[in-house]
C-alpha cells in the first residue's frame, strides 16, 4: 500500500509534510511506476542545461559522457558559440522559469533541443516535438522540495530498486537517528567522494529548509581533510554517510549513517534526504512559514504563477 503517496495527495497548507515523508513517497512512486529511458547517444557533444538542482541532476544523469554543462548564469555564454555543440538537453522539473528561455534561445541558435521534465504541458515544451520531450512521473509536493521530480530521472539512470532502498531506510537508517537533533545549531555532512554532485544538492536542501536559521556544511570525505574544521563548536553534529568519521567533531557529536552495498546516486540521495527531513522535523517550521511569501515573490520575479504546492 502506498501509504506515503496517500499523504501527499491529501496535505494542505496547514499540514505541509517534511522532506522525509516526501522522500518516502517518491520511493513508492518509483516502485509503482515505470520511468522513461533516456538515450541521448545521438549527441556527441551536447550542451546540457539546468537551474539549481536540475543542473546537478543533469550532471548525475550525464556523468561519464562527453558533455558541457551550463546553468542559468552561464548558458548564454555557451550559446554564443553554438558550433561547438551538436545538441542541447534542458533539465527542468516544471518547465518554467529559466527553462523557457533556455529552450527558446537554444532553438534560435539552431541547435537540436530536448527537454527532460515532469510537466508535459509546460511552457518550455510548447515549441518542442513530442519526441524531444521526456516526461517523468512526479508526486504532489511542496514547492522547492523537488524530490520525486529529480529522483525519477536519477533512478531511471541508475536502475536501482526503490523498494529495497525504502526497506533499508526503515531497517537500517531510522534506527540510527537521534532524538535530540534540535540540540545542535550546526551540521556538517560527510559524504563519499563518488557522490560529489550530491554535495551541492544537500546544501541546497538546507538552504531551502533552514535559510540562515541553521548552519550546515557538506563535504566529501576527501574535501574535509583540507582545513574545514579549524574552528570547532561543541554544538556541531557531524553526520557521515557510509564513511567512517574518526577525526572530526567531538566523539559524542558524530553520527554514522550506513549505506547499502553497491548504492548509487538514487539511493544515496533518498537516504540523505530522509535524514535531512528528520532534522527538519526537529526544528520550528521555518520552511512552512516562509514558502507562501516566497512563492508570491518568485511569481513576481519570473512573471509566472508559482504556487506553494506543486500538483502532480
Amino acid at each position: 500500500m502506498a501509504h506515503f503517496r496517500d499523504i501527499l495527495t491529501q496535505f494542505d497548507m496547514d499540514s505541509l509534510p517534511d522532506l522525509d515523508t516526501v522522500t518516502l513517497g517518491a520511493l513508492e512512486l518509483l516502485a509503482e511506476e515505470k520511468v522513461p529511458a533516456l538515450d541521448f547517444s545521438h549527441f556527441k557533444n551536447p550542451l546540457v542545461m539546468g537551474s539549481g538542482n536540475a543542473f546537478l541532476t543533469a550532471q548525475i544523469v550525464f556523468r561519464g559522457v562527453e558533455a558541457t554543462f551550463a546553468d542559468e548564469s552561464s548558458y548564454r555564454m555557451y550559446l554564443d558559440r553554438p558550433s561547438a555543440f551538436d545538441g542541447v538537453v534542458v533539465f527542468s522539473a516544471s518547465g518554467k522559469k529559466h527553462a523557457v528561455s533556455m529552450v527558446q534561445e537554444s532553438q534560435k541558435a539552431k541547435l537540436a533541443t530536448c527537454l527532460v521534465t515532469n510537466t508535459a504541458s509546460s511552457e518550455a515544451a510548447q515549441t518542442l516535438s513530442d519526441t524531444c520531450v521526456f516526461v517523468f512521473p512526479k508526486n504532489r509536493e511542496p514547492y522547492t522540495y523537488n524530490t520525486s521530480t529529480y529522483l525519477t530521472p536519477i533512478f531511471g539512470k541508475t536502475g536501482e530498486d526503490a523498494s529495497e532502498i525504502q526497506q533499508f531506510i526503515g531497517t537500517e537508517v531510522s534506527a540510527k537517528l537521534l532524538r535530540n537533533f534540535a540540540d545542535y545549531d550546526a551540521y556538517t555532512l560527510i559524504i563519499p567522494s563518488q557522490f560529489v554532485h550530491a554535495r551541492a544538492m544537500l546544501r541546497t536542501k538546507f538552504d531551502e529548509l533552514f535559510g540562515p536559521m541553521l548552519t550546515a556544511r557538506v563535504f566529501t570525505d576527501e574535501e574535509i581533510k583540507h582545513a574545514k574544521t579549524v574552528v570547532e563548536s561543541g554544538s556541531e553534529l557531524f553526520i557521515s554517510f557510509g564513511v567512517e568519521n574518526q577525526h572530526y567533531g567531538l566523539p559524542k557529536n558524530r553520527l554514522h549513517i550506513p549505506l547499502p552495498q553497491g548504492v548509487e546516486y538514487g539511493g544515496f540521495l533518498a537516504i540523505s534526504y530522509f535524514v535531512v527531513g528528520k532534522i527538519q522535523a526537529a526544528y520550528p517550521p521555518y520552511f512552512k512559514r516562509g514558502i507562501v511569501p516566497y512563492t508570491k515573490l518568485a511569481s513576481s520575479i519570473f512573471n509566472q504563477d508559482i504556487q506553494p504546492i506543486v500538483e502532480a
